[in-house]
């Protein structure tokens, strides 16, 4: 029975939790879990108070991999954590990349309310290698006044974003002005935008069936689906020691760990009824999608990467304005080798057929219940000190 549940509560690359939460009361998130989300409060130091902002992004599978070191003056220097990396859904760090790319686009809105110009410099002692990120840092940045530097009304909505993953409301279209205001967010980054709907019913209907096949590979892959087992935190105590991951709060689910009957080491059999009915659970949030974005760079580069997050974040924000929901539908457009096939799909589904064309983000976009935000570490959790 175990194992049935188990899969019963996982979701696929993002890991979808079993409830619905309209609030973190609902959930039942320990509010320590949840204090970053109040802000900076009267913090003096505009390094920490920008910072404070930034750790708020979104990040692959919420891991929060972002280090950072402030020991010169003046100075934010950004590295990635190499312990927290998704070695088997994102091999050679891609999304981890741009999970560092959402983190720098919110420093530098942050900055801008403070009137300061956020110079960023990329990779300052040399470019990762393609297939792998070493401990060089991803960037430097330096703050520096500004009076011709205005601030970016985005920067409204970065306490109102979070991921939904719910149903969406197939009865509401994505209006042309939302659609609008996302391309006009991802002007500043060199991140071609598109997007199918309604008005293209049978282009819909195929990204949704890439969308169930890559995820239905994804759960009945064991390395895949144990990778994401490790970032599930049950019950109050693990999210509030942890605060990462994806966090499940269902009392019967803490009574099953409590009595040693949830097993994370080993995968459910890929024809049992938990991974039916999770993917049934996965298929009626991609049927309620009225709407897929993505975004295209002309490379694969570390810095084409970076440049895809900081504009994913700015899209977010704008959806976020408009009173739109947005959910990163990753498994496509991971590289593992048993996904392949829908990568390939979906890259030709939207026409990104020229040599190197990337497609960094795919996102599911439309009208849902809020949901509330997911935990945080904390800007002390992110400080180096050696």
């Amino acid at each position: 029975m175990h194992r049935r549940a188990f899969v019963r509560l996982l979701g696929g690359g993002a890991v979808l939790a079993a409830t619905a939460p309209l609030s973190a009361c609902d959930r039942g998130i320990p509010t320590a879990a949840l204090a970053a989300w109040s802000g900076p409060g009267a913090e003096t130091d505009l390094r920490r108070w920008v910072l404070s902002h930034a750790i708020l992004a979104p990040h692959s599978h919420n891991l929060q991999s972002w280090l950072v070191d402030l020991r010169r003056e003046g100075e934010i220097e950004l590295r990635c954590d190499l312990a927290r990396l998704l070695p088997e859904t994102d091999p050679f760090s891609r999304q981890i990349m741009m999970s560092h790319g959402t983190f720098l686009e919110l420093l530098d809105l942050a900055a801008r309310e403070r009137g300061q110009r956020a110079e960023v410099t990329l990779f300052p002692q040399g470019v990762f290698d393609a297939d792998k990120l070493d401990a060089r840092p991803v960037a430097r940045v330096r703050l520096r006044p500004d009076d011709s530097v205005a601030p970016d009304p985005l920067f409204a909505q970065v306490f109102r974003r979070h991921t939904n993953r719910q149903p969406y409301d197939l009865a509401r279209p994505v209006p042309e002005a939302a659609w609008q205001a996302m391309a006009a967010a991802l002007a500043p980054h060199p991140v071609r935008l598109g997007r199918v709907g309604g008005e293209a019913p049978q282009r819909l209907a195929l990204q949704r069936a890439i969308a169930k096949e890559a995820w239905r590979i994804e759960l009945t892959t064991p390395h895949t689906m144990l990778e994401s087992t490790r970032l599930l935190r049950i019950g109050a105590a693990e999210i509030e020691r942890h605060r990462d991951g994806i966090s499940l709060t269902s009392p019967w689910l803490q009574a099953m760990v409590s009595l040693g009957l949830f097993d994370r080491s080993r995968p459910p059999a890929p024809d049992s009824a938990g991974v039916k009915s999770q993917l049934d659970r996965f298929d009626e949030a991609i049927d309620s999608t009225p709407a897929f974005l993505w975004m295209l760079t002309p490379d694969n580069s570390r810095a084409a990467q970076i440049g895809a997050g900081r504009a994913y974040a700015r899209v977010q924000l704008a959806a976020t304005a408009h009173g739109l929901s947005m959910q990163p539908v990753s498994q496509a457009i991971q590289e593992y080798k048993e996904v392949a096939a829908q990568y390939q799909a979906l890259h030709q589904a939207v026409g990104a057929t020229a040599p190197g064309q990337t497609v960094q983000m795919w996102a599911r976009v439309g009208y849902a219940p809020p949901v509330g935000p997911a935990p945080r570490r904390g800007l002390a959790a992110h400080l180096v000190s050696a």
